[in-house]
């Protein structure tokens, strides 16, 4: 495709150009943007608590619905516009969160239906938030994470080299199929970084946080081309239609 041609000669230029990131990794996830596919999540489930992790402007925070119960946790929000009434925000880092606050009497005695995991892109601590929120969650909830796509290996370091970033965010796939196969996890082609849906929850569970250091020790120093020659096998990537998600979500 030329579109690619032409960003791949930018980045050639600039490696850190912003557009030609955008471009390619628009072409190698093609599907609904994440934030319509969070929308449309969102419409469908009708949850009665939503936990947002990773705030930033609230735009996402903003797509719940009136009658579910939205709490966004981030240690320096940068939300601009007022919310609505039914959402709130915990200025703290979500390990703070979770280690000072009784999730369930937060929303009212209610466990967390659906959470979307969007804070730090680095492996353990987005690992530690689906420790906490599957804790605090039902068999029948559903877990959000961004950024599990990366488009490339220099977009995916753990140390942010350019401004179109992952992080490692998607070691926490490679953990969860190794570690948890019990749960359904399925990343839709949704751009710019992919938007993956996980159930099959089990509240009940501590494999991983049983062994944690031994999981950061394992995955941490984890290297790109461990995903091999067919990432999108690797992290179960599913068109990112709202067909596909539906059928997921059933």
């Amino acid at each position: 495709m030329r579109a690619a041609e032409h960003a791949r000669a930018a980045l050639q230029l600039d490696g850190n150009c912003v557009y030609a990131h955008s471009v390619l990794a628009h072409i190698a996830l093609d599907g609904e943007h994440y934030q319509t596919m969070l929308g449309r999540v969102h419409g469908h489930l009708r949850p009665r608590t939503y936990l947002e992790i990773g705030v930033e402007t609230g735009a996402t925070l903003r797509l719940a619905h009136p009658e579910t119960l939205a709490i966004g946790v981030d240690p320096a929000p940068q939300v601009t516009a007022p919310l609505p009434s039914n959402a709130r925000i915990f200025k703290a880092t979500s390990d703070d969160f979770f280690a000072r606050h009784d999730v369930a009497k937060e929303f009212g005695g209610r466990p967390i239906e659906l959470a979307f995991i969007d804070g730090s892109h680095l492996f353990e601590f987005v690992l530690r938030d689906f420790i906490n929120v599957e804790r605090n969650s039902t068999p029948q909830s559903t877990v959000l994470l961004h950024d599990c796509y990366p488009l490339d290996e220099v977009t995916a370091r753990r140390e942010r080299v350019t401004a179109f970033s992952t992080g490692d965010a998607w070691k926490v796939i490679v953990c969860l199929k190794k570690y948890r196969p019990d749960l359904e996890i399925h990343t839709l082609a949704c751009p710019p970084t992919g938007l993956t849906v996980v159930r099959g929850l089990d509240p009940s569970s501590r494999k991983l946080e049983s062994q944690l250091q031994a999981l950061y020790r394992e995955f941490i120093g984890l290297p790109y081309v461990a995903l091999g020659e067919n990432k999108s096998t690797a992290l179960n990537l599913m068109p990112g239609d709202w067909s596909t998600a539906r059928a997921l979500l059933a």
